[in-house]
């Protein structure tokens, strides 16, 4: 989990590959899943509300071998996403995930979504996606420490692969 561009779908992937886990991209589910009024809806500039993202997910979890050898990447964005999940947790669904929380800072985010130059990354369009982060997404690591469910912070303004080698080094730590 992290604000856009804190590097989530690059480490998500490389964690994936290096655990055979299924990476699950929520982008990926919404353009598989998504009907063609939630395409338009989006296309739009809209969002989808939790109880249609939350349907997508569960879709999805279902097709899943094992849903406990999964990396989710953009799920939960949301507490009442968030709430879901640990619901299916306490219903004996899927064990407790791991919540790692790629911190950055919005001015090296912004920096780094400008200069990879995608049409969508404009200054505005960027402290738009950063406002809904705060309102939304910020909030549930909060309700997660609340709940005793970990969360372990890792420095994502390093490079990518230190980023990486921190990740692996908090995962090792949990195992022990």
């Amino acid at each position: 989990m992290g604000i856009v561009g804190s590097g989530k779908g690059t480490q998500g992937k490389w964690l994936a590959e290096d655990h055979k886990l299924v990476y699950v991209s929520t982008g990926d589910i919404l353009r598989e899943h998504a009907s063609q009024e939630q395409q338009e809806r989006m296309a739009a500039g809209g969002l989808l509300d939790d109880k249609e993202i939350i349907a997508m997910v569960d879709a999805v979890m279902k097709e899943l071998p094992n849903v406990n050898a999964s990396l989710f990447d953009g799920f939960p964005r949301s507490l009442a996403q968030t709430e879901w999940l640990l619901d299916q947790v306490k219903a004996g669904r899927l064990t407790m995930p791991v919540f790692l929380h790629l911190n950055v800072s919005k001015d090296e985010v912004k920096k780094r979504l400008l200069l990879r130059g995608r049409n969508d990354d404009t200054p505005e369009a960027i402290e738009k996606r950063f406002e809904l982060y705060d309102a939304v997404t910020d909030p549930i690591f909060d309700y997660l420490k609340s709940n005793n469910v970990p969360v372990y912070d890792i420095n994502a303004a390093q490079t990518p692969d230190e980023v990486h080698q921190s990740i692996i080094d908090c995962l090792n730590a949990i195992k022990e």
